[in-house]
């Protein structure tokens, strides 16, 4: 009995491949379990349809990504934050209020999970961040950190 694996199993195959195995380890416990069906020709054309639909999802959301990061790279936003006397901020600009100012200024959202700078910003000026976007895709993005009295 030939079968499709819909699930990796553990000493006769990875996802997607088709085995020949015996009838009853077949019906019983593998297409009982939901670890594969039966390999008929609907079967493997239907999972060969779905793998081409995820790829071609999954190469339209890289080319999104890389789309967003050349975006991103041309990008300034302006932040404004309250200042002491002694030219220093009052606290840190936040990954929240960057997201933030980017939505307002240039109506692109991302998720603050997204900006990966380990140091804080606690200074007035400019100042690059690291936005790693997904798919080992990064953009540089450029603050300009203002201080108001």
């Amino acid at each position: 009995m030939k079968v499709l694996l819909i699930q990796d199993v553990k000493g006769l195959g990875k996802v997607g491949e088709v085995k020949e195995v015996k009838p009853g380890y077949g019906q019983n416990f593998l297409i009982k379990k939901g670890f594969a069906k039966p390999a008929t020709p609907e079967v493997i054309a239907e999972h060969e349809a779905a793998v081409a639909k995820a790829t071609a999802e999954l190469e339209a959301e890289i080319a999104a990504m890389k789309e967003l990061a050349a975006k991103l790279d041309k990008l300034e936003i302006i932040i404004t934050k309250p200042m002491g006397s002694n030219g220093h901020l009052f606290g840190s600009v936040t990954k929240e209020e960057i997201a933030e100012a980017l939505l307002t200024q240039h109506n692109i959202e991302i998720d603050k999970k997204h900006i990966t700078d380990k140091t804080a910003i606690k200074s007035v000026g400019e100042h690059e961040l690291d936005l790693k976007l997904g798919h080992g895709i990064h953009a540089t993005l450029h603050i300009n950190v203002q201080g108001e009295k």
